[in-house]
């Protein structure tokens, strides 16, 4: 991806490396030409090689299935991607071919495909230019065949048009490409899914079913004793160099009781151990508990430890919330972070939103170091302990839900909208001021309105653009809220 989070500060805390975007790449021309124009082939050779350095830098592996002038070596190339299991097939239109080159490829293959019309330049220049020299900036006239040929055949059509070094256009494809790393992490991740339900949240409650059938990948159902066992496992000197770790990345407040913040450590250090015996890429949890029992300490002793798996890359959700655990792996592979959020007050003074959570946050995107917060008293939870407090670095923001319909189908919901200063709670919530552009009431009812459930991902930059190429590769509807 060519969008990443900011490092951490420390060495301790290293983000995984997820698995890297696989692309297909096939260039094809019509072989009829070869013997008519000699010096055609070794130009379009020469674009299809530049293309697959510009692709190569966009931090992707490239399967190069070479060079196609006739149908019979498109099959070949087709078996090829075929067997690479890619994320996404690109084609690149070097001059005019026939839609039964390609086809076959965009059957065969399973995955989604992109094709490319990149002429050499930004125009032909007219008064030199031969047949020859014109069929190097014949890309386009092959695609209306394409899309044809593939609606016909039940293949989903899209393509990017530009020139070899247009920016705009590589800005196109570098989306495509964040799009597949994004169907490529559902498609082979390992969500959690840990406890149950918190009472009465009909919005938050999910089929797993629908996500391995939607999404691709599996759900591992978890129980609060998959955790606890682990936890009692734990070393004094394994917690002590978690409270180490803590106190190099957040300021603490002085609310925060020692063995509040210990018990926290120590969950922390199970929670990691979960996610690696588990494989996990997500976590989604809650568990309510009683009377300060062993698991009702182990749920509340999440936060510090979920915030800290989320800032790794592997998103942790409170509250039993698998579709906002998966909205904020998302954002997060799209180099967004993406933290926990939901609404917490209006502000029609200064015509600002103020959202955020008292759950695990994504410490990479906080405006400044993060705060540890000691609280008496998790609101409408069970326990107590520490929770972590800051506001999202300021700037352009996106949110982003993942809506269920009636019929249990998935929908993406966004908003893109600025985080600016301004006064916050000092409650150990991660609370940020949104600026919508518009009246917060009028943006709180369009949001209710488009089916998102009250939890989401926050992250940074403007994404919509990145969102509406997921969103098509993962065949889901895109509703983005502008009021």
């Amino acid at each position: 991806m060519t969008d990443t989070l900011a490092r951490p500060a420390f060495d301790d805390l290293d983000r995984i490396t997820p698995r890297r975007t696989r692309i297909g790449l096939v260039a094809g021309g019509l072989g009829a030409y070869w013997p008519q124009f000699p010096g055609l082939l070794p130009q379009l050779r020469a674009s299809a090689r530049r293309v697959t350095e510009r692709l190569s830098a966009l931090d992707c592996e490239v399967v190069d299935a070479g060079f196609i002038a006739d149908p019979h070596e498109g099959a070949a190339a087709a078996e090829k991607l075929r067997a690479a299991d890619c994320d996404l097939i690109i084609g690149f239109l070097t001059t005019y071919l026939t839609s039964n080159m390609l086809v076959p490829i965009a059957q065969r293959s399973g995955s989604p495909v992109l094709l490319l019309n990149l002429q050499p330049t930004e125009a032909m220049d007219h008064e030199t230019f031969d047949t020859g020299a014109w069929l190097a900036y014949c890309g386009a006239c092959p695609l209306p065949e394409m899309a044809n040929a593939f609606r016909r055949v039940g293949v989903e059509f899209r393509s990017v048009s530009g020139y070899l070094e247009d920016e705009r256009a590589w800005t196109k494809i570098g989306r495509w490409i964040k799009a597949a790393g994004v169907r490529a992490a559902f498609r082979h991740g390992r969500h959690g899914l840990l406890g149950h339900l918190y009472p009465g949240m009909m919005d938050v409650s999910s089929d797993p079913t629908l996500v391995s059938a939607q999404l691709g990948g599996h759900v591992e159902i978890l129980e609060i004793d998959d955790l606890r066992v682990r936890v009692e496992q734990v070393t004094e000197a394994e917690t002590q160099a978690r409270m180490a770790l803590a106190r190099e990345i957040f300021s603490m407040d002085e609310s925060v009781v020692e063995e509040d913040f210990a018990w926290g450590a120590k969950v922390s250090v199970g929670l990691d151990r979960l996610v690696a015996d588990f494989e996990l890429d997500s976590l989604a949890y809650y568990h309510r508990g009683l009377d300060g029992e062993t698991h009702e300490r182990v749920g509340a002793g999440f936060i510090l430890g979920a915030s800290l798996l989320t800032a790794r890359g592997i998103p942790a959700a409170g509250e039993y919330e698998l579709r906002t655990s998966l909205a904020m792996l998302l954002m997060d592979r799209l180099g967004a972070g993406g933290s926990f959020t939901e609404l917490q007050a209006l502000n029609f003074r200064d015509n600002v939103v103020e959202m955020g959570h008292d759950g695990p946050a994504h410490l990479a995107i906080s405006a400044r170091k993060p705060l540890l917060r000691g609280l008496g008293v998790y609101h409408g939870k069970r326990g107590w302990g520490v929770s972590v407090e800051f506001d999202v670095r300021h700037g352009p923001v996106t949110l982003l839900g993942i809506g269920q319909r009636r019929d249990g189908t998935f929908t993406l919901v966004a908003s893109e909208g600025e985080v600016v200063p301004g006064p916050l709670l000092r409650i150990g919530n991660t609370t940020s001021r949104v600026d919508f552009g518009c009246d917060p009431g009028e943006w709180t009812d369009a949001w209710s309105a488009s089916g998102v459930a009250h939890h989401w991902a926050l992250g940074t930059g403007h994404r919509v653009g990145e969102l509406t190429a997921v969103a098509d590769l993962l065949g889901l509807e895109l509703t983005v809220v502008r009021v």
